[in-house]
């Protein structure tokens, strides 16, 4: 059998995993069961080759995007593989948090990256039944069972419950940030952690990226000029079968209690 090295055509490839869309747990979305499978390819066949994080995200669910990020940190550390991020057009919020879990991050000078805060919020029906003459009935045990319920007058206290859940994910995400970009941050103030997103321009004076490259350019820097990528996406799915289940969950969310949300966007 001819060894590899005996074979002066064959490119180097350099695995990238796609991570694009939003971060969600539900079936088709980005999320730790999708990204699994991506994850576990990439790192098992990389060799001693860096891998690449293709991602393209404005964000979602922080527990996925922990868990997402979580699985990519075991995976190289394990292996001993370093791991660079690539943001496209944007890398916002749980994408960010994504982008965080490489040793390097990379973006365009004009990428949306940042957005490093918390936001919950839903609608509000409490008029809507006694306007058509409707009577809801529901029963519970616990008095905060129906906390945010839609259809009830907002309660102060219970914005003041939601509120403290959020600052508290906001501090596991600056945590999180602070922890895999260390003295590479140029500021540790709202300037980074208000909420608010940026160009990579700005986001490269204030250390939350390494620098500006593509996907492709940033194989062949890897890799030689003679390097290709392995791109390792998740399968399409037939997303015609599947409109009238994504239409009903998403009106099933609009009237249920899931339709208030706490996500990193």
């Amino acid at each position: 059998m001819i060894g590899t090295s005996l074979l002066p055509w064959r490119r180097p490839r350099l695995n990238v995993i796609i991570l694009h869309g939003i971060i969600a747990p539900r079936p088709g979305m980005l999320n730790a069961d999708s990204a699994r499978p991506l994850i576990e390819k990439a790192f098992a066949s990389a060799g001693r080759r860096p891998v690449i994080l293709d991602i393209e995200s404005p964000g979602g669910s922080p527990v996925q995007s922990e868990l997402i990020a979580g699985m990519i940190r075991s995976h190289a550390e394990r292996t001993g593989v370093r791991v660079h991020a690539v943001i496209r057009e944007m890398g916002a919020s749980g994408g960010y948090w994504l982008a965080c879990a490489g040793d390097e991050i990379h973006a365009s000078p004009m990428s949306i990256v940042g957005s490093i805060g918390v936001v919950g919020g839903g609608f509000g029906f409490p008029g809507l039944l006694h306007r058509f003459g409707i009577e809801r009935r529901i029963y519970t045990a616990g008095r905060n069972k129906v906390r945010l319920d839609p259809f009830s007058p907002e309660k102060p206290e219970d914005v003041a419950f939601v509120k403290d859940l959020m600052e508290k994910l906001h501090v596991r995400f600056k945590d999180w940030v602070r922890s895999r970009r260390g003295a590479r941050l140029k500021a540790d103030d709202d300037t980074l952690f208000d909420g608010g997103f940026m160009l990579g321009e700005q986001a490269l004076e204030l250390g939350l990226i390494d620098g500006f490259s593509t996907v492709d350019d940033l194989v062949r820097q890897l890799g030689g000029d003679r390097a290709r990528p392995r791109r390792i996406a998740p399968k399409r799915s037939r997303l015609l079968g599947r409109l009238p289940r994504l239409t009903l969950d998403a009106l099933l969310d609009a009237l249920e209690d899931r339709s208030w949300r706490i996500t990193l966007r």
